[in-house]
């Protein structure tokens, strides 16, 4: 028979759960499990061989330090992606534009004609300002026409359409990837190159930047933009490319297909994982064969000590072809 407490016992549970509450949350972890983190990797020899063939029990997962369990493994996953392509219109590309623009619709071609029918392209152009030519599609005939209407004028908001697309993006499900041709210049921006990584970050999506490289010597070319897209790249799980125009941009292209299509899929529940005021969660994820090379991102936005991290709100209201200028 169900009998009510009296008031002294009663308080003292109460006293008892503010307690642990209060120790808790002096020590700074998690003790309950929470929205599962995903993270994309791909691996590769020492020859630069994509390896395939691995199993979960091959990997390591760290989240701030502390080893996690992972509850989800897809080996070459067919996860549905998500791939936005940002075009560098501005004027400093105006001469190459179009070569880029076949070979990107070889790679689109390429990439819509395999793979899960769920995956779907979405188009962006940026010069002084950042348009979304096409929405997320499926139809390669739709973004092959929109390709071939693409121009542009003068100046670069190159993390501006990072940080705008990837925002976009993060409601998504599935792989989100940030496909971005530019010659790595910047002189619009009102984001900064750790903004538009954040928001790739919490996005949970991978860059590759493909530097087209008209100028192959230091003296001629934007180091400084290569080196920006580069860190961007390596703290999301990508990679750069640096391709002249023609064969070798092809090529470039037809390897971030094989990196996509070679991937291996995880997710884990942070759990005793110790938190700081930083909402920043560095991830590590590792290989128990020293001789294999894993690329992942970094770290993900998610709890903190002043509490969970709110969404970012999407830049578009959703219409194609809708343009944001920088602020």
């Amino acid at each position: 028979m169900f009998r009510p407490r009296n008031s002294r016992s009663l308080a003292l549970s109460l006293c008892l759960a503010a307690c642990a509450a209060l120790l808790a949350q002096q020590s700074g972890v998690i003790r309950v499990d929470v929205k599962l983190v995903h993270l994309i990797a791909t691996v590769k020899n020492k020859s630069g061989q994509l390896v395939g063939a691995l199993t979960k029990d091959d990997f390591e997962i760290y989240d701030n330090g502390v080893r996690q369990e992972i509850k989800v493994f897809e080996r070459q996953t067919e996860q549905p992606l998500s791939v936005a392509l940002l075009i560098d219109v501005s004027g400093s590309t105006a001469k190459d534009l179009k070569f880029e623009l076949d070979s990107a619709s070889r790679f689109l071609k390429a990439l819509l004609s395999e793979g899960n029918p769920e995956d779907r392209v979405a188009l962006y152009k940026f010069d002084y300002e950042i348009t979304r030519i096409s929405p997320f599609t499926h139809d390669f005939l739709q973004l092959d026409s929109r390709l071939k209407k693409i121009s542009g004028t003068a100046g670069t908001a190159l993390y501006d359409a990072i940080y705008l697309a990837a925002s976009e993006m993060e409601g998504r499900q599935g792989r989100k990837v940030l496909v971005v041709i530019s010659d790595g210049g910047n002189t619009t921006s009102h984001y900064d190159t750790h903004q538009a990584l954040e928001a790739a970050q919490l996005a949970d999506a991978i860059i590759y930047p493909v530097v087209v490289m008209p100028i192959t010597n230091n003296a001629g070319r934007n180091i400084g933009g290569e080196n920006a897209l580069t860190f961007m790249a390596e703290r999301t799980g990508g990679r750069t490319f640096l391709p002249n125009l023609g064969k070798q941009m092809d090529k470039a292209f037809d390897d971030i297909i094989t990196e996509l299509r070679t991937e291996y899929y995880m997710g884990f529940y942070p759990h005793d994982v110790p938190l700081t005021k930083d909402r920043f969660h560095s991830l590590k994820l590792q290989l128990k064969n020293p001789e294999l090379q894993v690329s992942a991102r970094n770290g993900y936005y998610g709890d903190a000590e002043d509490g969970p991290v709110k969404p970012a709100d999407s830049p578009f209201a959703g219409t194609p072809g809708q343009t944001r200028k920088k602020r």
